[in-house]
């Protein structure tokens, strides 16, 4: 889409802005070419000769009305806010159920599980080495797991983000606990925060247990199960946090992951299923970098885009499924071990983006996230950093308080030009999952990552503490979260064997054979078998280690 500056009839104009200029230059000389990290020039002043209120509604509208540039709902954050939904992974279920109560009652609204990194590579704790395990996250690989992780908490009514990669055992243990607690599935609400495979294959390959056919046979599965029996719960959530962490800048990540919901879209459209069926039910999932004009002109023209993709593309004609709903997460690749509590300063900076970029839930980060999972007190001060934008800063007061501003409004449009760029050029590769097989995607992000540490290291991209203002990094050493006790860990690992010793082993074998079974038959679903295996005491491991003999060993592509 091409814009071209409109030209204001403002008498004197002209003449005033060359008086400027002239001052300017002689001030400060400055021929300078300044570019965002997405490579859009950044001029030293915007003018009505770069947007006008005559597009007005052509590029912003009104709030919930088309073309989505200013929210997806009429009220936005002012009539409700953001979901604070903290990522949350420590030690053996019993620690991750006392920090999830401490995080409630801090004034998180929401749950985000996060298991161990054994979890994530598809192991059970009696697969690896244990001094690895509850490092990053909870060891979780039962339902009763599950239902220790979740004690005391009211499933019902709280929404549930689970980091949960295809083929999603960590939804099925809480469908087990549902069940078992007598709670309709119709009452259980969140996401499966992990489930974009095609996000793991390029840049998260700890998240890629399956075959790249194999993924997208599980992912279609898992969306249809869950369309039909947890009509509540959303099964996508396209991911562009990890490709822009890998390297991607912030138009190319926006890109990559609308050309990867279009996949998804068209997938399960060839599968038979209508649009405005699933497409309320898909999210997505973003970092935001401390670039923080280029950050909410990267939201705002997302929205944009996304709805007229699937509008115009999909033909999708009920209004949810235009809606660009999206979480996202303070980078942290942005901060620094060294003066760690400089990291506040970033986080309040990028949290601010993500609110007037118009998200629907924040994750801010603790400072201390380099160093370790974090501390509980600087867990309490990440969520307050929220309370405080919002209940003292008055962040919620206005909607989408930056629209109609000269520079925002351009950069916007800058933005959406350069994101339906990239999406034409993957389109012409044959689509998100073919240019991923052939590593353009990996290509591109690895260029641009390159090329922003080329600045660091030149210091023509300044990082606090690292290639500037530095100091004695003694000065600012921060305690670190200590490894969880040894025995603790020894006693998880032998209660976890002494529950696969006292299963009934016929009701293990036949619970895996209908899981194999289904995985090479093309009318089963092979997410239902997983669910029946989670609440017939399969483990975790066993279950990815099920899938991966029938549909292949996850192999992401390393590009040179």
């Amino acid at each position: 889409m091409n814009r071209t500056a409109v030209q204001m009839a403002l008498p004197g104009f002209e003449e005033e802005r060359a008086a400027w200029d002239q001052e300017y230059q002689k001030q400060i000389g400055d021929k300078r070419t300044i570019k965002n990290r997405s490579g859009i020039e950044v001029k030293p002043i915007y003018t009505p000769a770069d947007w006008s209120d005559g597009a007005y509604l052509e590029d912003l509208g009104f709030p919930g009305q088309l073309p989505m540039t200013r929210g997806i709902y009429a009220t936005m954050h002012r009539g409700r806010t953001w979901t604070q939904r903290q990522l949350i992974g420590l030690g053996v279920p019993p620690d991750y159920n006392k920090r999830l109560k401490t995080i409630l009652g801090a004034g998180a609204s929401a749950i985000s599980l996060i298991p161990c990194n054994s979890v994530y590579r598809g192991y059970d704790v009696d697969q690896v080495d244990p001094v690895l395990l509850g490092t990053c996250g909870v060891t979780l690989n039962t339902l009763e797991d599950m239902d220790v992780c979740l004690q005391d908490i009211d499933i019902e009514s709280l929404s549930i983000g689970q980091n949960d990669p295809s083929p999603f055992t960590l939804l099925a243990f809480m469908l087990g606990v549902a069940k078992r607690r007598g709670i309709d599935w119709n009452k259980i609400s969140g996401t499966s925060n992990q489930s974009d495979y095609l996000s793991h294959f390029i840049a998260n390959h700890m998240f890629f247990r399956l075959s790249l056919p194999g993924a997208r046979r599980v992912f279609l599965d898992h969306i249809a199960f869950c369309n039909e029996q947890v009509p509540n719960w959303n099964p996508v959530s396209v991911v562009g946090q990890h490709m822009q962490q890998a390297g991607a800048t912030p138009a190319e990540a926006m890109a990559f992951t609308l050309c990867s919901a279009i996949q998804y879209a068209q997938d399960c459209m060839d599968r038979g299923l209508d649009p405005d069926k699933f497409l309320h039910r898909f999210t997505f999932f973003f970092d935001i970098s401390i670039s923080f004009f280029e950050e909410i002109a990267k939201f705002r023209a997302g929205r944009r885009i996304w709805q007229r993709i699937v509008r115009e593309r999909f033909g999708a004609k009920d209004p949810r499924s235009w809606r660009f709903k999206f979480h996202a997460q303070t980078s942290g690749v942005d901060l620094t071990r060294q003066q760690p509590l400089n990291n506040v300063a970033r986080v309040t900076a990028q949290a601010i983006a993500g609110i007037f970029g118009g998200l629907q839930s924040l994750h801010t980060d603790s400072y201390d996230e380099v160093l370790s999972t974090p501390t509980e007190k600087a867990a309490r001060i990440a969520i307050a950093t929220q309370n405080i934008l919002r209940d003292e800063a008055h962040l919620t007061d206005v909607i989408d308080p930056l629209g109609g501003s000269y520079y925002v409004e351009r950069l916007t449009n800058d933005m959406e030009e350069k994101i339906v760029d990239i999406i034409e050029k993957i389109d012409d590769a044959g689509g998100m999952y073919r240019a991923a097989e052939a590593g353009l995607i990996q290509q591109m992000i690895g260029k641009s990552g390159v090329l922003f540490q080329e600045k660091i290291d030149a210091g023509e991209a300044k990082i606090v503490g690292v290639n500037c203002y530095q100091a004695d990094s003694e000065d600012f050493v921060q305690e670190s979260l200590a490894r969880p006790d040894k025995g603790v860990i020894e006693a998880h690992i032998a209660s976890f064997l002494k529950f696969k010793a006292g299963r009934n082993p016929s009701d293990v074998q036949s619970a895996l054979s209908d899981l194999a079974r289904a995985a090479n038959s093309a009318d089963e679903n092979v997410f239902e078998k997983v669910v029946d295996a989670a609440m017939a005491g399969v483990t975790h491991g066993e279950i990815c280690g099920c899938l991966r003999n029938e549909l292949g060993d996850g192999q992401p592509l390393i590009v040179a």
